[in-house]
């Protein structure tokens, strides 16, 4: 077999209307696109559910209690999405009756999906999916995620905890000499000690943070071992099975102090899956758009945005979500909290939070198209997307392809995103080609 492979990613589809009503030239342009490619990818960051007794909303959620009816699963098929992760800081937002109900209306869809599962071991296992291309494998986790959303694994003697593939992460602070001790004095002023301390003088920990004498000033961050290992025995396990294998990774987290750029782990991790034999990383969460990296001539994308953004639609928000935002539980409706949420009063001599509305980094992005033959990339074109930033909640958070001066902007930024990886970008009629 002459092994060759063309793949659309996207980012994180927040879905909650119908896109097969709409007909715009660049609307249908994108979705051509998507449907040309012999695989398209998404992360779908939605809970399928009907409010059903069992899909309880947790006590915590990944901010907007997400969930759309069972048929938009046939919408995002529509668009031409083979290939779906359903690891993210929602998947548990209903509990575990929502995730079950998720996995189970996908699979009758007969939409591929990776990410969540009973146990660790099914949310970890490769999904795989047949082409005429050959076999395509995707893993998928997350590293933001509430507490009780990882999937905990199963014993001889136990069954296991149903959640998501978990990727977490270890940090610490670097600091200075003598602001060591003053943690240290701290420590004795406020009697609040960590019961086991390292015989390094140079760490300390206080109030379960650890914190380390050097000049890197600033907070770092490694991959949590156990973790780390059981995604890349994943990756392995799917290239021995699979002719070509994806990795999806859901990470909010940023760099200390510049969170356009990824936390570190996420850099460690996502190479060592390209070293382990992922042929792409896919990566999302962060709501915008994060550089792009080539590493022996396969993809990391560490943030492709938003695809889709329609977090604002949701028909139904249980009493928490009111709660937050100082309205009455028992009373008032979703559109009143989102309004709330939106305009909130910030406290003196802080700037007004915007849940993403007043920043159009939020509402613009890229498609990347590419091409793979044998085991690494030949072609990669990014194709900009904005979602309607300045349009009614109604009308906002579907993709269409940008034109234009948008499309020249989103390319220069996803240009200037690029550069620490040494990737090159350049502007081909709106069209962003990477140097290979």
């Amino acid at each position: 077999m002459d092994k060759k492979l063309t793949l659309v990613a996207t980012g994180d589809s927040l879905i909650t209307m119908r896109m097969s009503v709409h007909s715009e030239p660049e609307f249908i342009q994108l979705v051509e696109l998507i449907r040309d490619a012999d695989l398209a990818f998404t992360n779908f960051e939605m809970l399928v559910h009907d409010y059903q007794d069992n899909a309880y909303p947790a006590a915590q959620s990944g901010g907007t209690y997400m969930r759309a009816p069972p048929h938009i699963i046939e919408e995002i098929k529509w668009m031409g999405v083979d290939l779906v992760s359903t690891a993210n800081n929602h998947s548990l937002d209903y509990s575990y009756g929502g995730l079950f109900s998720t996995k189970e209306q996908l699979d009758r869809a007969d939409l591929p999906h990776a990410g969540t599962g009973k146990d660790l071991a099914e949310a970890r296992r490769p999904t795989y999916m047949e082409t005429p291309q050959g076999r395509v494998a995707l893993i998928a986790a997350s590293s933001s995620f509430a507490p009780f959303g990882r999937a905990g694994a199963a014993r001889k003697d136990m069954q296991g905890r149903p959640g998501l593939n978990s990727l977490r992460y270890d940090t610490w602070y670097t600091v200075a000499s003598e602001t060591l001790q003053k943690i240290k004095n701290l420590e004795k002023e406020i009697g609040f000690a960590d019961i086991v301390q390292p015989e390094d003088p140079n760490e300390h920990h206080l109030l379960r943070t650890k914190f380390v004498a050097g000049e890197d000033i600033g907070a770092h961050t490694k991959p949590n071992k156990s973790d780390m290992d059981g995604n890349l025995e994943s990756i392995r396990e799917a290239c021995r099975q699979a002719d070509w294998v994806l990795f999806s990774l859901h990470a909010h987290e940023g760099a200390w102090n510049n969170s356009e750029r990824p936390a570190d782990f996420v850099e460690e991790f996502a190479r060592g899956a390209i070293d382990a034999g992922a042929h792409a990383v896919i990566g999302h969460g962060h709501h915008a758009m994060r550089g792009i990296e080539i590493r022996d001539g396969r993809p990391i994308f560490y943030s492709l945005g938003d695809f889709i953004f329609q977090n604002q639609t949701v028909e139904k928000m249980p009493s928490d979500f009111y709660a937050r935002y100082k309205l009455d539980p028992y009373s008032g409706t979703p559109a009143d909290a989102y309004d709330a949420r939106t305009k909130p009063k910030p406290a003196p001599g802080r700037r007004k939070p915007s849940w993403f509305g007043d920043d159009e980094k939020y509402w613009i992005s890229i498609v990347p198209a590419m091409s793979f033959e044998g085991d690494t990339i030949a072609e990669l074109k990014l194709h900009p997307i904005e979602l309607g930033w300045k349009k009614p909640r109604s009308q906002r958070g579907r993709p269409v392809l940008a034109e234009g001066e948008l499309a020249d902007k989103i390319i220069s930024i996803i240009t200037e995103l690029s550069k620490p990886y040494g990737t090159q970008v350049s502007n081909d009629g709106g069209v962003g080609v990477v140097s290979l």
